[in-house]
């Protein structure tokens, strides 16, 4: 059953915001804010942000129509069995207001030996999840070391599990449970700039709709190194209770959060 856990315990990573100084605060810059944009004649500013999230997962998990099982995987177990993932946000803003979009993908596997090898020789278990976010915000507080901006989104979760059996009775069968939702969240964000270079920075989301809490929440320090790359690590947690059918993700990801902004 550990070995189960662990293969299901990929189905999310999670989705981050980030924001400016001096100007209207930056989505895509709460992960780098003070990284230079590119800006258009029309007034639009546009940022990329890739990002890197170690998270750790724990809570109570259910699919393929077994009972719940409790997950406490450090994010060193998830990422002995992570064959891809892949994150980043984007943001285009014209003055206070700002249009955001995160996406993430990630796939897990684990595969394991049966001890009589009658039923099956090996089972491998494998997790795609797609989670994707889409926002807009408006600046509400806006000063020379820092803004505030409140900000709506929602939040589409896809988590597919497959799980395949080679060799002996069952040898090529193959089974798949997956969950699809869509989550509306609201919440603010911020940064505040010490320095012209260093700055603190966050935002604190929550909401429902398919699940029936998901919220979000992160807290870091960051630097401008120049007017083409900035960097910010952290901590974030975030938490999600999705139940629908006997498919059942109740878990909370946290861990150390770093990401960079870079102009182009």
């Amino acid at each position: 059953m550990r070995f189960y856990a662990r293969g299901a315990a990929v189905v999310v990573l999670g989705v981050t915001a980030i924001c400016g100084s001096g100007r209207a605060a930056d989505v895509t810059q709460l992960l780098a804010p003070g990284a230079e944009q590119v800006e258009t004649q029309s007034g639009w500013t546009f940022t990329l942000a890739p990002y890197f999230w170690g998270a750790g997962m724990s809570g109570d998990i259910a699919q393929f129509g077994l009972p719940e099982v409790h997950v406490d995987a450090s994010f060193s177990d998830i990422f002995d069995h992570l064959d891809f993932a892949a994150m980043a946000i984007g943001e285009a803003r014209y003055g206070r207001y700002s249009v955001f979009g995160d996406v993430i993908y990630t796939k897990l596997s684990n595969d394991a030996s049966t001890r009589r090898g009658i039923v099956a020789d090996s089972i491998e278990v494998t997790s795609k999840t797609f989670a994707g976010l889409l926002g807009a915000g408006y600046t509400v507080v806006e000063g020379p070391s820092g803004n505030l901006d409140v900000v709506g989104a929602a939040r589409l979760w896809s988590a597919d599990t497959t799980i395949s059996f080679n060799g002996g009775l069952l040898g090529g069968v193959e089974r798949d449970d997956d969950a699809t939702w869509v989550d509306a969240l609201a919440g603010v964000k911020g940064s505040f700039f010490f320095t012209p270079s260093i700055y603190a920075t966050g935002w604190a989301m929550v909401g429902a709709g398919g699940a029936d809490l998901d919220w979000d929440v992160m807290a870091g320090v960051g630097y401008k190194f120049n007017e083409t790359v900035s960097a910010v690590a952290g901590y974030r947690a975030l938490g999600v209770d999705y139940r629908n059918d006997g498919f059942v993700f109740d878990v909370v990801q946290q861990g150390p959060i770093l990401g960079v902004a870079i102009r182009f």
